[in-house]
Parts: C-alpha cells; structure tokens; sequence
C-alpha cells in the first residue's frame, strides 16, 4: 500500500486511462475467466436503478474516469447524463468512445451483459445509440471545491451517481465528508444520491503504479451520506474477489440516498 496520498496532479500527470480499463474493465481476462467485480457492479447498479423514484431528467455521474459502465441501468431512467472527473485524459477517453472513434475502448461485451441482465442482450447496439445520444456534457471536475464544476455552475440535478471515486480523492475522512457535502449540492430538494465505494482498501494498483485509497468502513460512509443531508434508503455490502493482489478490497458498498427536503 502507498504510505502517501496520490494527489489529483499526480492522476492528470500519470493516469493513463486505456492501461485502467484494459485492467479493469475487460469482460474476461486471457485465461477466460469472468471480471466478478464488474459483473458483481453491474447487477448491483441495475438493482439501485430499478428502485421506484430513482428517475427524472438529468443525472451528474461524478469521477466517471473513462468508464461508462455505470450509467449502462442508468440511462433508462434519465433523459440526459452530464459526466464530470478530474483528469482530463479520462474525460478525453469517454469522449473518443461517444464519438465511436477508431482505438476507443470496446465495451460491447459490457453492454451486451448489462442488456442481458434487463431482458433483452439484443438491445446493446439499442443501448450504445441512446447511451451516446443522452451523454450531453464532458467537464471537469474537482470534488474538494464547495462548487466542483467551478466556474461552471450546473442546476442541481435529480440524480448525482458516483462511483469509486471519493474514496481515491479523499485523502482522510474529514475531506470524504466535505466532498460529500460538495457533491450532495448538486442533488434537487428531493433527488438522489447513488454510489459505489469501495470498502477497507489503501491501495489499487495496475500498469507498474500505485494509486492510494482511502479506507473507509460502511458506517463511515452512511453517517457522511447522512451528515450531507441524506436519508439512505438502500445499502448492500458485496465482498471484494479474493486473492486480487491488485487491490486491498475487502468490499464494495452499493448505496442509494434521498436528499431530505427539510434540510434544503
């Protein structure tokens, strides 16, 4: 694990986006075998987006990096995604594969599961179409600042959906809990906060790097949800694959929240 925290100059310096998703997001690896983590997301993610309410017009994915997995259940539920990172390699990666550009990442086989997992695997070509056509905006980032898309100001939206994201941003607690609250600004009187973190991990690694992680434990996360001004309305737990000498998860929290009105 890094004894340091990977600061956001080192991601827009060294993060390379195309090693990430060939690590991470590949279907199958070369033995084969099925990416239980991504499969486990994807079902996780379809579930939260299948919850009654958990629609409207516009969803904010923050930290997207250069995936779209996340919004794949999601872009059935909302007329338009804004996706917002820090590294602006990432957000150049996201907009090669929104172009259809030659080299872009495949995520066809991602699509094709996802489909197949809401009833139809025939629907992916379908599903990329609206997925390109409802992706309206690409924009920086910085989670740690009161408005992060500063100097744009986005109007607050009926859905905010991070994944993975704060828990490498965060270096302590204390600024997970402010980015919190940052992000929590972008949701409606009303709307919804959905997100994927990590749980227990310091560290992932992938291309000969190091990239830190902040370890958190569930309560942790629940009580920053709700110090943000949120009621947490579905949580899971799945555990991390084991024997991953990638990473130090030990579990992924799958989390849905209500922005409680009252505190608007």
């Amino acid at each position: 694990a890094p004894a340091v925290f990977t600061e956001g100059e080192a991601y827009q310096q060294s993060f390379d986006p195309q090693a990430y998703l060939k690590e991470f997001y590949t279907f199958s690896d070369s033995q084969g075998l099925t990416n239980t983590f991504l499969t486990q997301n994807l079902k996780t993610l379809l579930k939260m987006f299948s919850l009654a309410g958990l629609k409207g017009n516009t969803l904010i994915d923050v930290g997207c990096g250069p995936t779209i997995y996340q919004v794949l259940s999601a872009c059935e539920r909302f007329k338009e995604i804004i996706a917002l990172d820090y590294a602006e390699q990432n957000l150049r990666e996201l907009e090669r594969w929104l172009k259809n550009e030659e080299g872009a990442f495949d995520w066809k086989p991602v699509v094709k599961y996802v489909c197949e997992l809401e009833g139809d695997r025939e629907k992916w070509a379908e599903k990329e179409e609206k997925l390109r056509k409802k992706l309206k905006r690409v924009l920086k980032c910085d989670v740690t600042k009161a408005n992060p898309t500063d100097p744009v100001s986005l109007p607050p939206a009926d859905c905010v959906l991070s994944t993975l994201c704060l828990e490498a941003a965060c270096k302590d607690l204390a600024t997970f809990r402010s980015a919190l609250r940052n992000i929590g600004a972008l949701v409606k009187p009303g709307g919804h906060l959905v997100m994927v973190t990590v749980l227990q991990e310091t560290y992932y690694a992938f291309n000969q790097q190091v990239f830190s992680c902040l370890y958190l434990e569930k309560n942790e996360v629940e009580e920053a949800v709700e110090a943000a001004g949120f009621d947490v309305v579905f949580s899971e737990v799945q555990p991390c694959p084991t024997g991953d000498i990638r990473t130090d998860c030990k579990g992924v929290l799958s989390l849905v929240a209500r922005e409680c009105a009252s505190s608007a």
